[in-house]
């Protein structure tokens, strides 16, 4: 019955290479469409996790906390060497938020001021990113300070001049003069416009000697979600280890964004159906043409004996090898070029600021899950079936006489 089937569709050679090779482009973009989407799902996770950290240490209800000294973690030397014990190839960064007022000579506007020491890993990839002026702090540095290009522009300040920070209600000297040695293109204009930048040593002595609103801790080597078990082992881990603190991953600090990025899988799976729809169409009007062709043939088979199942079974054999071959080409061609691509990575020219106004990275990494693949393939074969079942009814009702009566 197999072999009948297959020489039965090549037949019409041209018309069953155009189906399966149909099926066969839908397949393989499918698996594109499901590597793009995994792809555009690593670029948010790579980006968010470069700004916040794959996990963050805080006081106990730090979100209900309004005021500064009730945010910090005093005791930040023995956590942090609690944190670089437990945080496996994790890198351990403390962090110093200090709100206050930033002075020009003539203008002044409402800050944060984030104090912070980058790994070299993370210091290389900011340098990349956000600096268009100027240089990054140096580790220790007590002067220097980096503004965002747009709170710079609102202050009328430049490469060179020195600003002043006032940061009443805190612990430190409450107010210091800095010098910009640096520009930042922040992406987003109102975060640009608020925010500046001093070594840790140089936030603390101005606010919080010895302490840190938080810990960020960051995981270089973690490029694709599905790698994200790393990070959420050693949150539990560190949690055991500090039960008098907060520790949270990522996905506890952005829980809007992973309700985004979770809703990815449906989405892509609804428009791969229509695809999948779209293919099967043209699978029953090549399977109705084959019959309508044969007629005659089914009539002489039926009046030799055959039951309808068996009209059924052959029908239905040639939509799924027509459908099977074509997933088959498509889904290798699909895998190797995605292969290829989540190695070395894909850029498209031309697009690289407009990925960069939403945050993402100008190189993506497509990945597409095994169950995706499945899916796929499985819809392929499933095309197949449904689109022979309506011609393979109409097959299996056939009178003998008048079907080889019947001229196409």
């Amino acid at each position: 019955m197999v072999t009948l089937a297959w020489r039965n569709l090549w037949r019409q050679r041209r018309r069953s290479m155009i189906t399966s090779g149909a099926v066969g482009a839908v397949v393989f973009l499918s698996l594109l469409y499901y590597g793009m989407g995994g792809a555009s799902i690593n670029n948010m996770y790579q980006s968010l996790t470069e700004a916040t950290g794959h996990i963050q240490v805080h006081v106990p209800d730090y979100r209900d906390v309004r005021e500064f000294r009730a945010l910090l973690i005093k005791d930040a030397a023995s956590v942090e060497e609690t944190l670089q014990s437990g945080a496996g190839p994790g890198e351990v960064m403390g962090v110093l938020a200090v709100p206050g007022l930033l002075s020009g000579e003539d203008r002044s506007r409402g800050i944060i001021a984030v104090g912070q020491d980058l790994p070299t890993s993370l210091r290389n990839r900011f340098l990349e990113k956000n600096l268009i002026g100027g240089r990054l702090l140096e580790e220790g540095d007590l002067e220097g300070i980096l503004l965002g290009a747009a709170l710079a522009r609102a202050l009328e300040v430049e490469l060179g001049d020195d600003v002043y920070i006032y940061a009443p209600g805190t612990e430190g000297f409450g107010a210091a003069a800095y010098q910009v040695v640096g520009l930042l293109d922040l992406l987003d204009p109102n975060f640009e416009s608020r925010s500046a930048y001093l070594s840790l040593a140089a936030a603390q002595e101005l606010a919080a000697p010895g302490a840190v609103t938080h810990f960020e801790i960051h995981f270089p080597e973690l490029r694709l979600l599905k790698e994200d078990s790393t990070a959420l082992t050693r949150r539990d881990t560190l949690q055991a280890a500090l039960p008098n603190y907060s520790v949270e991953s990522w996905r506890d600090l952005n829980p809007s964004l992973v309700q985004l990025l979770d809703a990815f899988g449906p989405m892509m799976n609804v428009v791969n159906i229509i695809f999948f729809i779209l293919a099967g169409l043209l699978v029953v009007n090549t399977v109705y043409l084959s019959l309508m062709e044969r007629i005659h043939e089914f009539g002489v088979i039926i009046s030799l004996g055959a039951a309808g199942r068996n009209i059924v079974r052959m029908i239905t054999l040639e939509s799924v090898l027509l459908c099977t071959t074509g997933a088959a080409i498509g889904t290798v061609l699909g895998l190797l070029l995605l292969a290829y691509w989540s190695q070395n990575g894909l850029s498209i020219p031309g697009l690289e600021e407009y990925y960069a106004s939403f945050g993402l990275k100008p190189i993506f990494y497509p990945s597409v899950k095994p169950h995706q693949v499945l899916f796929s393939v499985g819809f392929a074969i499933a095309t197949g079936i449904l689109a022979a079942l309506w011609p393979a009814n109409v097959a299996s009702r056939l009178e003998p006489v008048e079907a080889m009566r019947f001229t196409a």
